[in-house]
């Protein structure tokens, strides 16, 4: 990188002088990722009965975690990389499983007794299919509004084409 202009110089140096507290106040971590408390996330957080959700931990320092719910029962977790800092599983929501809140209890393997919890939210109604629920009924107004965007989308197109014929041809 070529610095050419002085003022350029003093807002890097700026930059670095700002950087090099948090830089000593950040704590280190280890090597096998097992400081502090597990971090643990279930994916999604809200769901219908019958659905699928991912459960992560990391944090733990082990190869083998568990995720226990009322929601889906007991689901051992597995490395997802060589180091084992990542766990990873999957869990299908009981058909029996009542709507509401549904603590989430992961365990670190045998031998470590670091635990967290999470709340998972089981939603009334069915798993939406199709395009995930992301498209609902439309309006008039939103139907015309989409339209006219096409409409003046593919009319720009095809006058851009017809532009660069005609200049081509001259």
């Amino acid at each position: 990188m070529r610095l050419t202009r002085p003022s350029t110089l003093r807002l890097v140096a700026a930059a670095a002088l700002a950087a090099a507290p948090v830089a000593l106040v950040a704590p280190s971590a280890h090597a096998d990722g097992a400081t502090g408390s597990p971090n643990a996330t279930v994916s999604p957080s809200s769901i219908a009965v019958g659905g699928t959700v991912t459960l992560n931990i990391t944090g733990c320092g082990t190869k083998a975690a568990t995720a226990t719910s009322t929601a889906f029962g007991a689901v051992a977790l597995q490395p997802t990389n060589a180091q084992a800092t990542h766990l990873s599983g999957t869990a299908v929501i009981n058909q029996n499983a009542t709507t509401g809140s549904h603590p989430v209890n992961f365990s670190c393997g045998p031998g470590n007794s670091r635990t967290v919890t999470v709340s998972l939210s089981v939603v009334p109604g069915g798993v939406r299919g199709g395009l995930g629920g992301s498209v609902e009924r439309l309006s008039t107004t939103e139907l015309v509004i989409g339209g006219t965007l096409v409409a003046s989308a593919l009319g720009g197109g095809f006058w851009l084409l017809r532009r660069r014929a005609s200049h081509r041809a001259s």
